[in-house]
């Protein structure tokens, strides 16, 4: 005869359950969902603006000389100083060079302050948020004070409402 166990197996039925296990792929797709309009407006302003500007000028003496020589003088510096030989042949009963004048000429170097009005561009920068057709969708008139306290909240671009409000 059977013994117990043999006997209630045999009057269980086997049930198979299916393990099911799903999974999951995530991506994306760009959607349009506005955009963004910038317009830039130039201020121009007048500067004052100094820049040092420097002239040198050259002083010519002439400084006779009169001195018979063998040949010809070479052009020599003394610091700022040239010296150019000037030299001439004098007929006599001999030939011979006669060192008749030098010429110094000298640097002089001034410095003075020139003061000039110029032109100085601003850019301002005035941006508008637009819905996915294009139209603006700000409801009122940009600001354009540039002192619009900056909180972490509510940043300002340029005086301007942000994108992010």
């Amino acid at each position: 005869m059977n013994k117990p166990d043999e006997q209630s197996r045999e009057n269980r039925t086997e049930v198979v359950i299916p393990v099911v296990e799903e999974e999951v792929v995530a991506g994306a797709r760009p959607v349009k969902t506005g955009s963004v309009r910038v317009d830039k407006h130039v201020r121009r302003r007048i500067r004052r603006v100094e820049t040092p500007l420097v002239h040198e000028e050259v002083e010519v003496r002439r400084v006779p000389v009169n001195r018979v020589v063998t040949e010809q003088p070479r052009v020599r510096r003394r610091g700022d100083l040239i010296i150019i030989p000037v030299v001439e042949e004098e007929l006599v009963i001999t030939k011979r060079l006669v060192l008749r004048e030098e010429i110094y000429l000298q640097k002089t170097r001034t410095k003075e302050r020139f003061v000039q009005q110029v032109a100085v561009d601003h850019e301002r920068a005035e941006v508008h948020r637009l819905d996915k057709e294009g139209r603006i969708l700000d409801d009122h008139a940009p600001r354009t004070d540039d002192r619009v306290p900056r909180t972490p909240a509510r940043r300002r671009i340029g005086g301007h409402r942000s994108i992010l409000d």
